[in-house]
């Protein structure tokens, strides 16, 4: 006889919706992924369309607005934080059941205003659409420029399927990095090229461009640049013999052990490195053409409104979608059986207009309260940068850490100072000799200020460093003053040494 034993337990779990998942992705979206996302949902659901010609208000950036917007929370009017993280729909409702909310729609005409639930949008009518490729600067790539110096050498097909070979494998740095021997299978030409051939159409692509373009190593990139310069120009020859074989030196100052190298004196010596130092190790850079998708465009404006700096909304960076009236109203006038298609559609358009208000206000709310915490380093700099975490601002808003975290990810506010991401204001706490503390970003900016004065012939070294920090009350480890002068992209003091 077979004894089963069943056994029960009770635990919590907790899940998210469909709804609440995307409703979280769309929060860590950049504002250019979610300008996409919101265009593809109005080019495929019927019920969305972009509003245009809406006049703007001018006083909507001013200090009342500010003000207004402020009071609004206060009093609890906008959206409080469980709005926010919880789904629009606790569970998925059905098709019937969406039908059945259709029906409460009021009558709409075309003349009539929007739904209550559209999303309240401005945009600027006084001026043309901003649009980056506009006025973005149309560019020559490398490839390109090199493709078009060709045009004009006698060459026979092979050689020039040779060049092409080359050309397509150049870097954005414009080094060639890759051998011979992998540009192209042994089958695909016959007979196949030799070193000689591939040699020469290189010595011809090197001589179309910048001198520099596809050169195979950096000793070779700065050789080719110091035989373009004229032969009178002093001590050439001395600066070609140290780029072949001895640029680590350079790096280092090391005058002496290049005065035994090369047998010259200290004045030699000190000329050859400062002419290698004036030539470019990245040739290719010049020819980048910039993508204009790489600009960005700021979420929030910071301006100063009496003594107080405020954030405001970049309404001209919000993407804009409505209810479709007309649709709308016709979908609720039919009778037709099968309506489950249109329901979804119509309620799905309704559910990112939520969307849209949900994240808009996420941000904003998240601006403010960085830009309240943050008032000294908007008049200052980051030398006045205060210890923030986003454990705070999540407590001051009633939201959840990761939701701070989301709607601090990809996002950036636009000041007098700069384009800063929202991440830049969040840094950790360091403890003070007068018992008080500060940010590890004023420290790095302390750094920088101290590398910037330093004498460029007897440079800071990191203990020096951590000394003069000391000597202002910031008590912080060499390791910390190198890992923090590594973050702000300066060399080491003996890489600083003025030749």
């Amino acid at each position: 006889m077979v004894q089963i034993a069943y056994e029960l337990r009770a635990r919590q779990q907790t899940s998210l919706t469909p709804r609440l998942q995307q409703s979280l992705k769309l929060l860590q979206m950049s504002t250019l992924d979610f300008s996409q996302e919101v265009a593809q949902a109005i080019a495929t659901n019927p019920f969305l369309e972009e509003p245009e010609n809406i006049p703007s208000d001018a006083d909507e950036t001013g200090a009342e607005h500010a003000s207004a917007e402020t009071e609004s929370r206060s009093r609890g009017d906008g959206l409080s934080e469980p709005e926010v993280e919880a789904p629009v729909e606790a569970v998925e409702t059905s098709s019937a059941d969406a039908a059945e909310a259709v029906e409460v729609l009021p009558e709409q005409t075309e003349s009539s205003p929007t739904y209550s639930g559209d999303y309240p949008t401005t945009r600027h009518s006084d001026g043309a659409d901003t649009d980056v490729g506009q006025w973005a600067r149309a560019s020559v790539g490398l490839h390109d420029a090199l493709r078009e110096n060709l045009r004009g050498q006698p060459m026979s097909d092979r050689d020039r399927l040779l060049t092409e070979f080359i050309i397509e494998a150049l870097d954005d740095d414009g080094y060639l990095r890759t051998p011979f021997s992998e540009l192209a299978s042994d089958d695909f030409l016959s007979p196949p090229p030799s070193d000689c051939e591939w040699s020469t159409a290189l010595k011809l692509i090197q001589q179309l461009a910048s001198p520099g373009i596809a050169a195979r190593d950096l000793s070779e990139c700065l050789t080719l640049q110091l035989e373009a310069l004229p032969d009178e120009t002093p001590c050439r020859e001395l600066a070609i013999r140290i780029a072949n074989g001895a640029l680590e030196k350079v790096g280092r100052c090391d005058y002496g052990g290049l005065m035994r190298s090369f047998d010259c004196d200290e004045e030699e010596a000190r000329a050859a490195c400062l002419l290698i130092r004036g030539l470019d190790p990245r040739p290719g850079t010049r020819y980048a053409s910039i993508d204009p998708s790489c600009y960005i465009v700021p979420d929030v404006i910071v301006r100063k409104v009496g003594k107080q700096w405020m954030a405001l909304s970049n309404q001209e960076a919000v993407p804009r979608a409505q209810l479709h009236t007309t649709y709308a109203r016709l979908f609720k006038e039919s009778r037709y059986n099968e309506r489950a298609l249109m329901a979804k559609a119509l309620q799905e358009a309704r559910w990112l207009i939520r969307s849209l208000e949900q994240r808009n206000t996420t941000i904003l709310r998240v601006a403010q309260a960085i830009v309240s915490r943050q008032q000294t380093f908007f008049d200052y700099g980051d030398v006045a940068l205060r210890p923030l975490m986003l454990s705070e601002i999540a407590e001051e808003l009633g939201m959840h850490e990761s939701t701070v975290s989301r709607a601090t990810s990809n996002k950036y506010l636009s000041s007098p100072r700069g384009i800063f991401e929202f991440k830049h204001f969040f840094s950790r706490e360091l403890a003070t000799r007068s018992g008080g503390t500060c940010s590890a970003g004023s420290v790095r900016a302390l750094i920088q200020e101290m590398i910037d004065a330093e004498d460029p012939k007897e440079p800071l070294s990191d203990v020096m460093l951590a000394r003069k920090l000391a000597g202002q009350g910031v008590v912080v480890a060499r390791r910390t003053v190198s890992k923090y002068r590594a973050q702000i992209k300066y060399p080491s003091a003996e890489l600083r040494r003025a030749p």
